[in-house]
């Protein structure tokens, strides 16, 4: 099984599907902010125009949007491609050359992914196939790929959840069948103020008067930073071993607190809504299944493959001996406060989406 990844970015060739969601976009600040061991390549592959055309102005540092914007975007070190991880052919191109492919294409909203079942598969499991068949029906030559994934699917109840589990395996899988790959993930849960979370939802509800809406008072989730969520890709990226899933040691919170800290000493009034389709009281990141094949590297948990194949004997350090779930160790509201004001996530602050590029 293949220790480690590469030393240095510098010179790579780094290609983001859905590389203009939050995550695409904080992931390529921390790439450009490394001028030492900044990447030659950036590429962008996503299928909303909308997005890069606005990516891309930022980029330029261009507030008005001219004829020349687009032109020689392949010369540039952030380069823009329109395509859908969904086709196959596009996929391919967009990977060839490239010498890491983060895949955080996804359609991750819960109660979208109920209704749509089947849009959920086409994206988040056809589209890590397409990825992995571009490796290994298309003979593109890339050395690792990272599979972004999410507490959801561990032991997962919900669409968005099962998807993302069988995307797991699809990539932990293909490590014996395109053994010159390095197939890796990264699994984490609810990223801080990310596009369709639940604190601009707060925000907005509270700069509207109320009332702020939660499903239940016991409810807990895990919480991370946009930045914490990169560290933990480029930390796969530098140390996994194929077929590993990196999962954070991150704090948690129950969702009725986190509404309280925001709402401060306004008069808002909080309404519970009950829980959506698909929903869990809490969350869990490492089940008791996983556990035993899960060791602790510090400052992350390295979930060991399920084949034995793929298995390294080499592997030490303390396994874990239950599950790893929100409900384990909970932020008091003091703590939450602190969280969210280090982030600029209180409405006085004048919060706003973290993945802002290049601020």
């Amino acid at each position: 099984m293949t220790a480690g990844g590469p030393a240095t970015l510098k010179g790579k060739t780094i290609l983001i599907t859905g590389g203009t969601g939050s995550l695409g976009k904080v992931l390529t600040r921390w790439l450009l902010a490394r001028p030492d061991d900044r990447p030659g390549k950036i590429r962008i592959f996503s299928r909303d125009e909308a997005k890069q055309h606005f990516m891309r102005l930022e980029y330029l540092h261009k507030t008005k949007a001219t004829d020349e914007v687009i032109y020689h975007d392949f010369e540039r070190l952030v380069e823009f491609r329109i395509g859908d991880v969904r086709d196959y052919h596009a996929v391919c191109s967009a990977m060839d050359g490239a010498d890491i492919v983060v895949n955080a294409a996804a359609l991750k909203q819960v109660p979208s992914c109920e209704y749509f079942p089947f849009e959920a598969v086409q994206t988040n499991v056809v589209g890590a196939e397409n990825i992995v068949r571009a490796v290994r029906d298309g003979r593109v030559e890339v050395g690792t790929v990272v599979g972004v994934s999410t507490d959801k699917a561990c032991k997962a109840v919900n669409v968005m959840g099962m998807t993302k589990a069988l995307q797991e395996r699809i990539f932990v899988g293909a490590n014996l069948t395109v053994p010159a790959t390095r197939f890796i993930c990264v699994r984490y849960g609810n990223v801080l103020a990310s596009r369709g979370s639940v604190i601009p939802l707060f925000h907005e509800q509270i700069r509207n008067g109320g009332p702020v809406t939660i499903t239940t008072d016991g409810m807990t989730r895990f919480l991370l930073s946009l930045g914490t969520a990169v560290e933990l890709i480029a930390a796969a990226i530098a140390r996994a071993r194929a077929g590993e899933t990196y999962v954070p040691k991150i704090p948690a919170a129950r969702i009725v607190d986190v509404a309280n800290a925001l709402i401060g000493r306004r008069t808002i009034e909080i309404v519970r809504t009950g829980i959506r389709p698909g929903e869990k009281i809490h969350e869990i990141l490492v089940s008791e299944e996983e556990a035993a094949r899960t060791v602790d590297l510090g400052d992350y948990y390295a979930i060991q493959p399920i084949q034995p194949e793929l298995q390294a004997e080499s592997v030490s350090g303390p396994r874990l001996e239950k599950e790893y779930s929100s409900a384990d160790s909970l932020m008091t509201p003091d703590e939450i406060r602190t969280l969210l004001e280090r982030h600029s996530l209180m409405p006085e602050q004048g919060a706003r989406e973290e993945g802002e590029f290049l601020r």
